[in-house]
């Protein structure tokens, strides 16, 4: 029963370490230090997303490049396929 009873109370804090909450605390220079550590990350965050935007536009001219480069190839080809020893063989126009 003894067990249960000591089980059952809750524990009570012993007197006061002997420390000022004024000493613990960053003060004002902790929100600072915080405020300004915000503000850079705002900053990067910002700077990030455009460096992303930016970089999915280029990726985005770069394949319609290439997808015309890619057809003034085929175009190309093309006309040397119908091309056979300097031969005209699309009809007369």
């Amino acid at each position: 029963m003894d067990v249960l009873m000591w089980l059952a109370t809750t524990p009570t804090p012993s007197g006061t370490s002997g420390v000022d909450p004024e000493d613990v605390t960053p003060g004002f220079i902790g929100f600072v230090a915080i405020a300004v550590i915000a503000v850079a990350v705002v900053f990067l965050l910002i700077d990030m997303l455009r460096r992303i935007r930016r970089a999915g536009y280029r990726a985005d001219v770069n394949e319609q490049l290439d997808a015309e480069e890619q057809a003034a190839a085929e175009g190309r080809a093309a006309d040397r396929a119908t091309d056979v020893d300097d031969q005209d063989v699309d009809p007369a126009r």
